[in-house]
């Protein structure tokens, strides 16, 4: 039998395909790598060549991921995930000592979990606990000192902290049950929340939707069910949309909710090396919410590859 051909998918070209397709541009993309915008892009035209088919489409303002760009992305993050925690794992030293952290609800079920996970399992001293929380309840504990950190939504903007990115609001629906179509519309809210009376509820009414509240929760899982089996239209962060939902956009008649931007709050009466080390788990968790503007930028930018080659499928 012969042998198949392998592709040499360096990590070198995982990381510059991941950075074009997380910003969306190759010059944002360029800035992150430390590299020229001529060198990323023959990143890209060398990793397409080598896979025999474009990843990219090319547009007026930046690119976006074609279907095989698509297929590709989830194996790019577990590549690139999983030599950065040999790496680390290797050259760190072992940490000790309590690690509190304070989420939303929403990032409960993604990705922060299993980098807190991994976290824990690099440093048998960690004594690691989370509380998921809303800003409100995080900032008080903070203040309380019942946490070390706290990631929170700033929809104001006036909050003080380090940002590790804008993950707006928007409505969302279920692919299957389609309930944005009613009238009025079957609405899922949390209880009790100064920010859906403030922005979730106004964007419908201001739109002049009618709506009726259908269910009500103070967990984010809690309304993804709700939308899921097809209960109500949920307002969510854009990064936890799960799979069978779908954003409802301007050409469905509904508005985007905020432009909350994701914080990075630390207790002021001091850190650790533990606590800096939980601190970077999270800023690297929430890296692909980091776009760096590329849509402010207004850039007309061209992305300089040659067509790749047309592969099979």
């Amino acid at each position: 039998m012969r042998a198949m051909a392998r592709i040499p998918l360096e990590s070198d070209l995982m990381r510059g395909f991941l950075a074009v397709a997380e910003t969306g541009s190759v010059t944002i993309a360029a800035a992150r790598l430390g590299r020229t915008q001529s060198a990323v892009s023959l990143l890209i035209k060398r990793l397409e060549e080598n896979l025999g088919q474009p990843l990219f489409e090319r547009l007026a303002r930046g690119v976006r991921l074609t279907p095989r760009g698509e297929q590709l992305l989830p194996y790019a993050l577990r590549v690139t995930s999983l030599l950065d925690e040999a790496a680390l794992a290797l050259r760190e030293k072992p940490l000790i000592g309590p690690v509190r952290v304070g989420i939303p609800d929403e990032y409960s079920s993604s990705i922060l979990p299993r980098a807190l996970a991994a976290f824990d399992e690099r440093h048998e001293g960690l004594q690691v606990s989370v509380i998921c929380d809303h800003a409100e309840r995080q900032l008080e504990a903070l203040e309380e000192d019942r946490l070390d950190l706290a990631v929170i939504h700033d929809t104001s903007y006036f909050l003080e902290g380090e940002l590790l990115g804008v993950d707006p609001a928007v409505w969302v629906t279920s692919t299957l049950h389609n309930q944005h179509l009613r009238s009025p519309v079957p609405v899922a809210l949390y209880r009790d929340s100064g920010w859906c009376r403030d922005f979730a509820q106004p964007s419908l009414t201001h739109q002049g939707i009618r709506w009726r509240e259908a269910w009500r929760s103070d967990m984010a899982s809690s309304l993804v069910n709700a939308v899921l089996n097809g209960m109500a239209i949920a307002p969510l962060s854009r990064s936890t949309i799960p799979a069978g939902c779908r954003p409802l956009s301007a050409e469905d008649g509904f508005p985007e909710i905020d432009s909350a931007r994701v914080l990075l709050r630390r207790n002021p009466r001091g850190g650790s090396p533990a606590i800096n080390g939980m601190a970077e788990v999270l800023r690297e968790a929430f890296r692909p919410l980091a776009r760096s503007g590329a849509e402010a930028a207004g850039e007309g930018e061209a992305l300089s590859l040659a067509p790749a080659p047309q592969g099979q499928g």
